[in-house]
């Protein structure tokens, strides 16, 4: 219902309501499946914080019969849910509904909704069976010795037939392996998909920053001086903090290897707290979690290739929509594994998250931890930096000077000479 109302905030209302009564049902059609995969985002952005919680409950309450309800089998099969539900949504679900509002019918067809349909699923289907080939070729090519394998016995198959002119029943072996494997390479990427996401977060979420502080420069006078100013203090600490954790994290991965990030089966809720602070702990790694979300959707929609992606109350179209809709459930969804590679939370990854064999790569998880650390102070310093020259500047006079003058040359030293001069 809170994604329904979402987007019928942002969509267009001219295209839903028109005189043409199919356009209306198509386009409602696509924001019902746009609305489940903002559901889905939704429940994969609350994966971690809703385990980490529910630890933390079954603890503090051990033998509550109310609580009974609440156990590892039920956070496990969420898990599953949404992973299966989020790349059904990114596989199936996205493509249909743009290829749905998109297409018209096939030519000598009758019109309808049906026809749209018809042609959607063609489409998809077509669409599938390209990214199925490329995966499978890529991986025959790249890694696969099963795959590459079948790719050449398909090879030598095709050859056998242009030369003999015999049926040959061993023939068909190699097609049945040539179809289970790409199946089975396409099945790996969708499972990967999310893994592969995960870096992707890392590179949004320096600019969270920067937007609160242009956010500050057109506010009101109360605003400026006394909400944003506190604003940036919470979001430099919860950036400090985080940086702090990754560290921690990057010396634990040189000295205990239990560190790197696994998978579990059983999440085994109530026996002891993911944090060594207790309860606080667990609420502290829940809010770093929420913001390393919101940060790294605004670093989303700050980025320049992006920004035009930015909806607009009532004047978003349905495409947009889509796009959006896409966007949010691949950080969402990458989200419990960037969280987890990070060392945000010790609580390991369950289900088909916590299946990916970099997951156990130290040189990877260390290399992502590292340059996730170095980006982010860099980022924090340069940020900080940026605002104590501005306000140097501002307080010294010299935003007045003529704009032949850069002020980005102006050097140090001035700025203490004209300070030492104001305050003799």
């Amino acid at each position: 219902m809170v994604s329904y109302l979402i987007l019928t905030h942002f969509k267009k209302t001219a295209e839903f309501v028109t005189d043409d009564a199919e356009d209306a049902t198509v386009n409602k059609i696509a924001l019902w499946l746009c609305t489940f995969t903002l559901s889905v985002a939704v429940c994969a952005v609350l994966l971690l914080p809703i385990s980490i919680l529910s630890n933390e409950v079954l603890l503090t309450f051990p033998h509550s019969y109310y609580m009974q309800w609440l156990n590892g089998s039920l956070i496990h099969g969420l898990w599953n849910l949404v992973f299966l539900f989020s790349n059904l949504s990114l596989v199936f679900l996205m493509p249909f509904a743009y290829f749905f509002t998109e297409s018209e019918g096939f030519a000598g067809s009758k019109k309808g909704v049906m026809a749209r349909v018809y042609e959607a699923v063609v489409l998809l289907l077509l669409l599938a069976l390209l990214v199925l080939g490329i995966v499978w070729v890529a991986s025959a090519l790249l890694h696969d010795n099963i795959a590459r394998k079948s790719l050449y016995g398909d090879f030598s198959v095709t050859q056998l037939k242009t030369i003999s002119t015999k049926p040959c029943r061993a023939s068909a072996s190699p097609w049945v392996g040539l179809t289970q494997q790409a199946v089975l390479c396409f099945s790996n990427i969708v499972k990967s998909f999310v893994a592969l996401k995960s870096p992707f977060v890392a590179f949004l979420f320096f600019d969270f920053l920067l937007v609160l502080a242009e956010m500050r420069r057109k506010a009101s006078p109360w605003q400026r001086n006394l909400a944003y100013p506190l604003a940036m203090l919470v979001l430099l600490g919860l950036t400090v903090m985080c940086v702090l954790m990754v560290c921690f994290n990057v010396l634990e991965l040189l000295l205990d290897e239990t560190a790197l990030p696994r998978g579990m089966e059983d999440p085994h809720l109530g026996m002891a707290s993911f944090s060594m602070f207790g309860s606080l702990g667990a609420a502290v790694q829940v809010v770093l979690i929420l913001y390393l979300m919101v940060s790294s959707v605004v670093g989303f929609y700050s980025s320049p290739p992006f920004t035009g992606l930015l909806p607009r109350a009532q004047d978003t179209n349905l495409t947009e929509i889509i796009a959006n809709c896409v966007s949010l459930l691949i950080l969402s969804s990458a989200l419990p594994v960037f969280s987890r590679t990070l060392g945000i939370t010790r609580f390991d990854l369950l289900g088909d998250f916590g299946r990916y064999n970099w997951l156990e790569n130290f040189y990877i998880v260390f290399l992502y931890n590292m340059l996730f650390a170095g980006l982010t102070s860099a980022s924090l310093i340069k940020t900080v930096t940026w605002a104590v020259q501005r306000e140097l500047i501002r307080a010294f006079g010299l935003h007045r000077l003529p704009l032949t003058v850069s002020r980005s040359t102006v050097p140090f030293r001035l700025l203490l000479a004209s300070g030492l001069s104001k305050i003799q």
